[in-house]
């Protein structure tokens, strides 16, 4: 199993990042509504930070073809989540998954359709192992 990129975003910077999966391809104009209520100057220069810190981070991609560049998620929710995970099982479980799992499905924090992806995902993991 290959180990995913390790992706590191403060809270503010995820906000932005689910913004972008949610309506890709935007200009800062058009994000800081979403993320600030009051949308001043101040908070369009705080999302204007936080997507520069993005970029530079590989997370985020600008167009900048346009007058208003415009903004788009360069790192899929999957592969964030896989990071983050990665990282929870290293510091708690010395890099193990069952202890993880084994909480999430004995502690009745899965609905139904949580349990049924778990499920085909480990078919689908059976199916392939020769």
């Amino acid at each position: 199993m290959t180990h995913p990129r390790k992706i590191e975003v403060t809270d503010a910077e995820l906000a932005i990042l689910q913004a972008l999966w949610e309506r890709p391809h935007q200009a800062i104009a058009s994000l800081v509504p979403s993320l600030y209520s009051r949308g001043g100057k101040g908070e369009y220069a705080t999302v204007q930070t936080l997507l520069m810190r993005l970029e530079k981070k590989g997370c985020v991609v600008r167009d900048r073809s346009q007058r208003a560049h415009v903004f788009a998620a360069a790192v899929q929710r999957e592969d964030l989540i896989a990071s983050h995970l990665t990282t929870l099982a290293e510091k708690l479980c010395g890099g193990s998954f069952g202890p993880l799992v084994s909480h999430l499905v004995r502690g009745g924090a899965l609905k139904e359709e949580d349990r049924q992806a778990i499920r085909e995902a480990l078919s689908e993991l059976e199916d392939d192992t020769p």
